[in-house]
């Protein structure tokens, strides 16, 4: 039974039909990302305990199935619960509350899309699925107050949610103009004490193209909620264009109650016997004596106070090399992502004359399945 599910979510996640018990995750198509799905997928389905590391040593269906112990899961299962009168932040949020109230409302932390739409939209059918969205999602309609210096979440009712929306008639607009208007929406810098953390504004180019820029605050969402987002809004949309409501699967838990059960789970960074006080202890003597940077031969120096202003590189990577990548990492059961990581600390060893070398990587953070249509800040950064 065991090797049943195992092989029923080795199939999900890869998107495959069938699934033999000798067959390697990895073979099939498996890496770093759907290695973590699994493993969660595991955990929750069949309450066990097993890790990353364990699926490397045994990727098969019939290996794992003999490492797993059901019923030795640790982590309590994450389901709605009822709310207290006051709502902490998660951890997550609460390192984002914490820079705002040091720096002030600021755009650093917006994530930003300008979506140009080709076709007839309905500006209003559009206004209508955004709200829909930001009522099936809590966090898009969360403020984030104090009381005594203590933050929490004030999740406001769907009728309370204003999020900023403005349709624009800019058909005779030249580029520029747009641009600089576009940017200007995008640098929104919300007062997360008073408002929701997504702004959304309709720009009309033309009789059949028009754009749509949202802003959504990183204290409500990550890289990986664009996905669930966008399908939510999607769906909202297609629905009220034909003058419905959109009938949505509902969520089983939302942002709030995985915030309450992470508090739970963890315990309080104050008492030395809690998980989270013996995670900061071990990352504390891991990282302790690391460099505080390193000596990069730059073309400029670093700035005094950061300002946030960068750029990026385009780079050719030819399918050839991918795919010597991928034989280096199955040579060496590993994947592409490990084999990509070691070749770069090499690079900044050398670079640095260094053999000190971090790298900060962003880990997804959603160890749970029920997190998946989540839009939310899960996203940690793992050294």
């Amino acid at each position: 039974p065991v090797e049943q599910v195992l092989a029923g979510i080795y199939a999900h996640t890869l998107g495959l039909d069938r699934i033999g018990v000798d067959d390697s995750f990895f073979d099939l198509g498996g890496d770093s990302l759907s290695a973590t799905r699994v493993v969660n997928e595991v955990n929750t389905t069949l309450d066990a305990d097993i890790t990353v590391r364990m699926l490397f040593e045994t990727p098969t269906v019939a290996g794992l199935a003999a490492r797993v112990g059901v019923g030795s899961g640790t982590r309590p299962p994450l389901v709605a619960s009822d709310r207290p009168e006051t709502l902490p932040l998660s951890y997550a949020q609460q390192r984002l509350w914490f820079l705002e109230q040091l720096q002030g409302p600021s755009p650093i932390y917006n994530m930003a899309v300008a979506l140009r739409l080709d076709g007839p939209v309905d500006a209003g059918a559009l206004e209508q699925a955004i709200n829909d969205v930001i009522e099936r999602q809590e966090a898009l309609r969360t403020r984030f107050t104090a009381a005594g210096g203590v933050p929490r979440q004030v999740v406001v009712t769907p009728s309370d949610a204003d999020f900023g929306w403005e349709v624009v008639d800019a058909r005779d607009w030249t580029t520029d103009r747009l641009n600089t208007a576009i940017a200007a929406t995008q640098q929104h810098a919300f007062d997360l004490a008073t408002e929701i953390p997504i702004h959304a504004k309709f720009f009309r180019t033309a009789d059949e193209q028009s754009v749509l820029v949202l802003v959504v605050h990183h204290i409500a969402a990550d890289g990986w909620s664009i996905t669930p987002l966008a399908a939510d809004l999607r769906h909202a949309y297609s629905h009220r264009a034909k003058g419905v409501a959109p009938q949505w699967s509902p969520l089983p838990v939302q942002y709030a109650d995985y915030a309450l059960w992470q508090r739970e789970y963890l315990g309080d960074i104050e008492d030395p016997e809690s998980r989270i006080a013996g995670q900061l202890t071990h990352w504390e003597r891991e990282l302790a004596g690391l460099p505080e940077r390193l000596d990069l031969p730059t073309d400029r120096p670093y700035p005094a106070v950061a300002d946030f202003r960068g750029s990026t590189v385009d780079i050719d990577w030819p399918v050839e090399l991918q795919r010597e990548i991928a034989r280096v990492a199955r040579d060496h059961n590993a994947t592409s992502f490990m084999v990509v990581q070691a070749a770069l600390a090499l690079v900044l060893a050398e670079l640095s004359a260094s053999s000190d070398v971090a790298i900060g990587f962003p880990v997804a953070g959603r160890a749970d399945p029920a997190l998946d249509d989540l839009v939310g800040f899960f996203v940690n950064t793992l050294v």
